[in-house]
């Protein structure tokens, strides 16, 4: 935000469950769609056009909105969207993504037992490599095992998401889509789907970094992000 605030007027709405924003609701299933309602109202008092930036998650999300209203998105620069629904699309499993498939299986099973570091760990070591979770300070593990609680909902919107990839041909838009090298085969099969449907598509690939590069190598991304965004 402070390297693209000279040059843009940039915020950074929360998810569900997120920063500030509410609760996830436990009285029905939540769907990128309705991630994309809950900071609706962000996105159009922001104005036309947008330029969306997205992490995981976060990135599926952006392609989910810019779908919504593409009107409005002038372009996106996304790291690694998480959408795993591409996957099974293309072949039914089992195919790139089940390492994240048990990965939160087994994240399931902890939290059932009662054992959120367990789960955490699992989750965490998935995407960042085995042994992060052990050297993660002490005091930074609770808020993240805390948001680890939601895995299973986070798969299930990520995995029964219903948009084909055809729809993504719709976007003729700029869209940095980047990855990292030493990221799962998950992320990789992903980006892979979507370098093929997204009609102008900048494929970044970076040589040392993983599915949380934008969190250990930030000056790299954030740099890349910044001259994609003034280029466009």
């Amino acid at each position: 935000m402070e390297l693209l605030a000279p040059k843009f007027r940039v915020l950074a709405p929360d998810s569900y469950d997120s920063g500030m924003s509410p609760r996830w609701p436990s009285d029905r299933i939540i769907r990128l769609q309705d991630e994309v309602a809950l900071i609706e109202p962000i996105l159009g008092r922001a104005g036309s056009p947008l330029r969306l930036v997205g992490h995981s998650y976060g990135a599926a999300v952006a392609l989910m909105a810019a779908l919504a209203a593409p009107g409005r998105v002038r372009a996106m620069a996304l790291y690694e969207p998480t959408l795993f629904a591409l996957l099974d699309a293309e072949r039914p499993a089992p195919n790139e993504a089940e390492g994240i498939r048990n990965a939160v299986v087994d994240a399931s099973v902890a939290l059932d037992a009662g054992n959120g570091d367990a789960a955490a760990e699992r989750f965490i070591d998935y995407w960042a490599g085995t042994g992060t979770w052990k050297q993660t300070p002490e005091q930074r593990k609770p808020p993240m095992a805390e948001s680890v609680r939601n895995v299973r909902r986070w798969a299930y919107a990520l995995f029964t998401e219903s948009t084909p990839l055809k729809a993504f041909c719709s976007l003729k838009i700029p869209v940095l889509l980047m990855v990292g090298k030493r990221s799962t085969p998950s992320a990789h099969g992903v980006a892979r789907l979507l370098a093929t449907a997204l009609p102008q598509v900048e494929l970044v690939e970076f040589e040392n970094l993983g599915h949380m590069g934008p969190i250990t190598h930030p000056h790299l991304v954030n740099e890349a992000i910044k001259q994609f965004l003034e280029r466009v």
